[in-house]
């Protein structure tokens, strides 16, 4: 966890000094050119305060916008310290996530509920947003491709529940068949058959009659 405080109190460090200088730099100012690739105008840097949630959305509940993000901060650090041994994805998604939650939270308390942004999308009309804004997407992201690639369902061999064990049992249920059987003393003894009868024992053999000499 405490890479993950350092990661997250690196990124929000980040999103606080860019800021700094869009209110030094930006401020005031209009709208200059950012990123040009060719002839395509795709960003601006125009500073904007936004009292809001995105897209200027819950304007004026600033109460909610700071309780709200507290618990979403305090969702992810349990999150990860309960999943993320076990879903290695969820780490850097959610210290994303985090840092920008509090990067945006910080400037809600401390800016008067207002919080900067400077970075103006031009290809498209979008809201005009900011690093930390820029964290939470693409922890989102990050979430959505685990989600979806890396947590599939188990193949059907894997699923199956594991084997119960059955509790040992002292005496083992007597079976219906057993109240027929006679009991031991009771059997009566089956015949020998011929081929199994005792041989009778030979007969001694006489001993040799000896002759006397004439004498």
């Amino acid at each position: 966890m405490l890479i993950v405080f350092a990661a997250t109190a690196l990124l929000t460090g980040i999103d606080q000094i860019i800021k700094l200088w869009a209110i030094g730099s930006l401020k005031g100012q209009a709208a200059r050119p950012f990123l040009q690739i060719g002839s395509f105008d795709w960003m601006h840097l125009r500073y904007l305060e936004n009292r809001g949630a995105a897209f200027s959305m819950l304007s004026g509940s600033r109460g909610f916008l700071i309780v709200f993000p507290l618990i979403m901060i305090s969702a992810c650090f349990y999150a990860i310290l309960r999943l993320g041994k076990k879903h290695r994805w969820v780490v850097p998604a959610l210290t994303l996530i985090a840092a920008g939650g509090l990067g945006n939270l910080i400037d809600r308390i401390f800016r008067g509920g207002a919080v900067v942004d400077y970075l103006d999308f031009q290809l498209m009309h979008f809201a005009v947003f900011n690093f930390a804004d820029c964290c939470v997407t693409v922890g989102v992201i990050l979430m959505c491709i685990g989600i979806l690639f890396f947590d599939k369902e188990l193949p059907e061999a894997k699923k199956r529940p594991e084997a119960k064990r059955v509790p040992y049992a002292q005496h083992a249920p007597a079976l219906p068949e057993a109240e027929t059987l006679p009991e031991a003393g009771e059997r009566p003894e089956a015949p020998l058959r011929p081929e199994m009868l005792p041989e009778p024992a030979a007969a001694p053999a006489a001993a040799p009659e000896t002759e006397q000499a004439d004498g």
